[in-house]
């Protein structure tokens, strides 16, 4: 007798360390380095592929707003994207309001462009674009997450969990937690560095326990607060999101990529 499609893994519980303190206190110094290289990267990124004119919406990090990712949203849209903020001031977490608030950003910007949206989120950004892709598929292309904590292990395994708790308690947090480590129905990237002072990188990385064949993660060297200023993330968002919406293919480290993105951690 056939029951229907298994229901998807749920995570366990499962604790980890938080990134080593000297990475953390390196944050501020390493963003600068990666924003000053960007001038440096001129040449690198005009290599990067061209884009078709899809819409694409960028969703900060907590505490973070639309103007900290506008360098990289310009940046895109040179590379021939109709690329959008979220719109919704700071990223304080999904408060009353949030999540429907970016449902009908989409559903706009889809109306609008009469296709569907790609979705790019930083840190929490990633988390909501991960949440926003299962609960509306059919209006998302695809999603990446940068340095986002959607793993095993996220509460203990981040600096800024304790302030997060206080302003959104976990009873009121309207999503399904256990779920978070699953990737959401659509082609999935996610980006994450061993370089994080913010977040263990482990938690930023899609378990292929919880997966699926158009998922994969991705490293790269940097550091968190940086990622939205990293040339090399740059390059690897718009060949990403030059990927054919009926055709995507994983992203292969070979060549002169190889020497820029690390082989796969374990």
């Amino acid at each position: 007798m056939d029951e229907g499609p298994l229901p998807p893994p749920v995570a366990m519980s499962v604790d980890m360390p938080p990134p080593h303190p000297l990475l953390a206190l390196t944050e501020v110094h390493r963003v600068v380095i990666e924003a000053a290289s960007l001038s440096l990267a001129s040449r690198f990124l005009d290599r990067a592929p061209r884009g078709d004119g899809h819409p694409v919406m960028v969703l900060p990090g907590f505490l973070g707003s639309d103007g900290y990712t506008a360098s990289l949203r310009r940046y895109l849209t040179r590379q021939g994207y109709a690329v959008h903020g979220w719109g919704l001031g700071r990223n304080l977490g999904p408060r009353e309001g949030v999540l429907e608030g970016l449902l009908e950003r989409i559903e706009f910007l889809g109306d609008r462009y009469q296709c569907a949206v790609s979705l790019i989120g930083h840190s929490l950004g990633g988390i909501f674009a991960r949440e926003l892709a299962r609960e509306a598929p059919e209006r998302v292309r695809q999603v990446i997450s940068l340095g986002s904590p959607f793993g095993e292990g996220r509460w203990t395994g981040s600096y800024p969990s304790r302030l997060f708790s206080s302003l959104n308690p976990p009873e009121e947090i309207p999503v399904a937690e256990d779920l978070l480590p699953n990737a959401p129905p659509v082609p999935t990237t996610a980006i994450y560095s061993r370089g994080d002072g913010i977040v263990n990188w482990r938690t930023a990385r899609q378990h292929p326990e919880f997966g699926h064949a158009r998922a994969q993660s991705i490293e790269v060297r940097g550091s968190h607060c940086g990622m939205t200023l990293n040339p090399s993330v740059w390059f690897l968002l718009a060949e990403r999101l030059a990927q054919p919406a009926d055709g995507w293919q994983p992203f292969e480290r070979r060549h002169w990529t190889a020497l820029v993105y690390p082989a796969a951690a374990d």
